[in-house]
């Protein structure tokens, strides 16, 4: 993923800077209708495209041509239950890619403005890093500017779930797909404006093995950085069971999955049918809401009526596993049913009964006991905990951010923002046997 911040400023001192800076910050003008959603807008060589910022605006017909089934996460249906979280501050653009006027793509983005209150919150630990005249400005503006926007991030990607879920073009060239997604974001942050200035573009999350290599991205001199890894398990050929895979565990990794399923046996498992999780859809978002606010970064929170809504789409590939304490839920799992893997979504657990039930631990084991059960080999557990998750064999899948300063005010503001978003030291785990 990259950013762009363009600030103008014409005084070389640090305080007129930051004056500069913060002025053009102070308001953010309304998104008009602006040459980007003319239809059909040309690239290069035969391709085009079209911008919508709303998903019933979409040609439907296109849409699907374009995505194929090759993204449940770009699905025009998963979007349309996305775009229901759209409020004043957070928005969408959705845009199909056509060759001939034939669709073969799309992309996505996500618009958040953040206000001064919001923005400071978040760099509250790195704001320290600055010296101590630019932390007193920065943070004097922060106070003045408490409910304004500061600054707006669009997104080509999805904040909601982790992994490549910002595009899919059916083109074999990765030059070529570099080339298309570049002109459109640069398209797209034209037209998304900051008192005349675009604040931030960020593109996530990518693999080094796929569009995330560092070749394509070094001839337009971006800046890569990594965040927090993506953490997947490679289930071995031939296990039918929870107690097989753990065989495989060196003896102080056995005892340690025994004592978690000891442990978190008077607790009752149930999945739950679309009608159940509607019925518990209080309890379920309240546990979801617990983990969400122990979240490093907590840009956009889920609607409350966002499972029974999922199951509705994907009644057939998503499911939600939960525990029950007699009558009450304590934790749940949620997880997509792919084509080649199982894919770990939301999860919420009770931290009171957290340490007692070892409820987390036990989430894990049952995404392992699920993949096992459908015939998987891989498991992606997404980011955060990873430590804990290598336990249980997972293995880090580095996830590669892009980034293009465009002057000294930028750096300044973006520096302490990537050391945020990187990921913290932690100690890998190795379960199994020698």
């Amino acid at each position: 993923m990259y950013f762009y911040i363009l600030i103008e400023h014409k005084s070389r001192s640090l305080t007129s800077i930051f004056y500069n800076l913060f002025f053009m910050f102070s308001f953010c003008d309304s998104i008009t209708k602006k040459n980007v959603f003319r239809p059909y807008k040309k690239l290069f060589g035969n391709y085009s495209f079209s911008c919508f910022d709303d998903v019933q605006n979409i040609p439907l017909d296109d849409w699907n041509k374009a995505i194929k089934d090759h993204n449940p996460f770009l699905s025009f249906q998963y979007l349309s239950l996305i775009h229901k979280q759209k409020t004043d501050t957070f928005r969408f653009r959705y845009v199909i890619v056509y060759n001939r006027l034939k669709p073969i793509g799309v992309v996505y983005f996500q618009i958040n403005d953040f206000s001064a209150a919001l923005f400071g919150e978040l760099m509250s630990n790195q704001i320290s890093d600055l010296q101590e005249k630019k932390t007193s400005i920065f943070q004097k503006y922060i106070k003045h500017s408490h409910n304004e926007t500061i600054m707006r991030l669009v997104t080509c990607g999805n904040n909601f779930i982790s992994g490549e879920h910002g595009f899919y073009l059916g083109i074999n060239s990765k030059k070529t797909t570099f080339r298309i997604i570049e002109e459109i974001i640069n398209c797209v942050s034209r037209a998304e404006k900051l008192r005349g200035k675009i604040s931030a573009i960020l593109v996530k999350d990518f693999y080094e093995e796929g569009f995330g290599d560092k070749d394509c991205w070094y001839c337009t001199k971006f800046k890569h950085f990594n965040v927090e890894p993506n953490m997947i398990i490679d289930l071995p050929s031939g296990i039918s069971n929870f107690t097989e895979y753990i065989h495989s565990f060196s003896k102080k990794y056995r005892n340690r999955a025994k004592g978690i399923m000891k442990a978190s046996s008077t607790l009752t498992k149930m999945r739950l049918s679309a009608e159940e999780i509607l019925k518990y859809n209080d309890s379920l978002y309240d546990l979801y809401v617990q983990v969400f606010t122990q979240a490093k970064f907590k840009l956009v929170q889920l609607s409350k009526t966002y499972f029974s809504e999922v199951i509705k789409i994907y009644p057939d590939k998503f499911y939600i596993d939960a525990w029950f304490l007699n009558d009450v839920i304590v934790s749940f799992a949620s997880g997509f049913n792919l084509n080649y893997e199982l894919e770990a979504h939301y999860i919420g657990f009770d931290y009171n009964h957290n340490k007692e039930f070892e409820l987390y631990q036990t989430i894990l084991h049952s995404y392992i006991e699920e993949a096992i059960r459908i015939n998987k080999t891989k498991i992606n557990l997404g980011r955060t905990a990873s430590e804990i998750k290598t336990t249980v064999g997972a293995k880090p899948h580095e996830l590669l951010c892009y980034i293009k300063p465009q002057n000294a005010v930028s750096k300044l503001i973006l520096n302490p923002f990537m050391q945020f978003l990187q990921p913290t030291d932690w100690v890998r785990r190795n379960p199994f046997k020698a």
